[in-house]
């Protein structure tokens, strides 16, 4: 089982989450001697990212016209968000959070990445309105949600479906996960990842 460790002051766990859960690696205790089980996701398929380990390379489509590669962001940290949709109230609020803090990323060696099952064409709507400084990927086939294991089971209207459960993921510059939030509730969120960013 992973070590789990919420945001606070004094490094000490909490019990009330404010802007999702934050799960890190320890640097201290008993070293893992063995890769943790993998998740498995609400749709049935194993998770292949776990908190200390250098996630595999992807290769999705990103607004601008370019092929977006995981390899090829290695040399900075990365923030990597995972958002349910383009142009709706709480995933514009997000962008526009990051956005607002991209200098401070940028200072801090962190690069920022959005992540959508929305088409390019939606994305490039999407980025162009906002004006975000940051590129948009495309996972409209999911591959990369079942990656990262952000496929849930959701509830609207009386209505269930299966939906990106708004997550973000900070790597290192050799790849390697560091943090991750999931269930993510948007207010200081963005800053609390900057936070983290500007720690590692």
């Amino acid at each position: 089982m992973r070590n789990q460790r919420r945001p606070g002051t004094s490094g000490t766990p909490r019990t009330k989450r404010t802007s999702g859960t934050l799960r890190t690696k320890r640097t201290s205790g008993t070293p893992r001697s063995s890769r943790a089980p993998s998740r498995r996701s609400a749709a049935g398929r194993s998770a292949t990212v776990a908190l200390g380990e250098t996630v595999a390379n992807f290769s999705l489509p990103a607004t601008g016209g370019a092929q977006w590669q995981l390899a090829e962001a290695r040399g900075r940290k990365l923030v990597l968000y995972f958002y349910p949709r383009d142009n709706t109230p709480g995933c514009t609020l997000e962008g526009r959070d990051f956005a607002q803090l991209a200098a401070s990323f940028a200072a801090a060696g962190t690069a920022i990445v959005g992540i959508s099952r929305d088409s390019l064409e939606s994305h490039e709507k999407f980025r162009g309105q906002m004006g975000f400084p940051f590129p948009l990927l495309s996972d409209s086939d999911e591959t990369v949600c079942q990656q990262f294991d952000v496929i849930r089971q959701k509830h609207l209207y009386g209505r269930s479906f299966l939906g990106v459960e708004r997550s973000t993921f900070l790597l290192d510059a050799h790849g390697v996960l560091r943090a991750e939030w999931r269930k993510v509730k948007v207010p200081g969120h963005a800053r609390a990842v900057l936070a983290a960013a500007e720690a590692l």
